[in-house]
């Protein structure tokens, strides 16, 4: 069986990274489904998802190396065409991916004991977002 939910999020844009776990959690408990896996996708070009361990320094860490990867300030093909000052966003999110898949057992996901499911808003200001949330299984 497959059930499709979303995900609503208010973001400040910037790399606001947000703990998505308990939305997934939730959105697999909603499915009424037991066991299966849950793939989450961003329809945006500008934010990922990802997992890591949500504590400051994991974090701040996580900025750090897209700020060094992919910096705001250096010159994109993309701002020079639109103008919106985002083509750093576009590179970042593309290095992420815009989905990822957790499996779930007793209707609870099998994430590591210090592992979260993050959502990343890379565009340069606050954003509605909506995830779909596609939870298969029995």
């Amino acid at each position: 069986m497959v059930k499709s939910l979303t995900i609503q999020l208010s973001t400040r844009g910037n790399a606001d990274v947000l703990d998505i776990t308990p939305n997934v959690a939730a959105a697999v408990r909603e499915s009424g489904l037991a066991n299966g896996i849950v793939t989450v996708f961003c329809p945006s070009s500008t934010s990922a998802l990802t997992t890591i361990e949500y504590e400051s320094g994991c974090i701040s860490d996580l900025r750090r190396l897209f700020d060094e990867i992919a910096p705001p300030n250096r010159d994109y093909a993309h701002n020079a065409r639109w103008g919106d000052g985002n083509g750093h966003s576009h590179v970042r999110a593309a290095l992420l991916g815009p989905s990822l898949t957790i499996p779930f057992t007793d209707a609870s996901l099998t994430l590591g004991t210090w592992q979260q499911i993050i959502f990343v808003d890379f565009d340069n200001r606050p954003r509605q977002r909506r995830l779909i949330a596609q939870v298969i299984g029995e």
